[in-house]
């Protein structure tokens, strides 16, 4: 469902598939929020990496998997938070 929100073309196609869905937020939102925060975290990660090892080779090589990784994580995160009533 989620990569059908993100590929249809037509924009009374999209409305309906997230209407569908009941989300709070469309994907896109999720996309760009997720991005927004790793940056985030990404710096912090880059910056205690390079405390602990004191080389920001292996600072930059550890911040770049954490940024993938935990973006992807974010990503459906939130996606599957959409679909929780609790605290609504």
């Amino acid at each position: 469902m989620i990569l059908d929100q993100l590929i249809l073309t037509k924009s009374n196609a999209k409305e309906a598939s997230y209407k569908e869905v009941k989300s709070s937020e469309k994907p896109i939102r999720s996309i760009v929020k997720a991005l927004s925060w790793r940056f985030i975290g990404t710096l912090d990660t880059l910056i205690v990496s390079y405390v602990f090892t004191g080389k920001i080779g292996v600072a930059t090589s550890i911040a770049s998997i954490d940024f993938v990784t935990k973006m992807i994580l974010y990503f459906f995160h939130e996606r599957i938070w959409n679909y929780i009533g609790w605290g609504k």
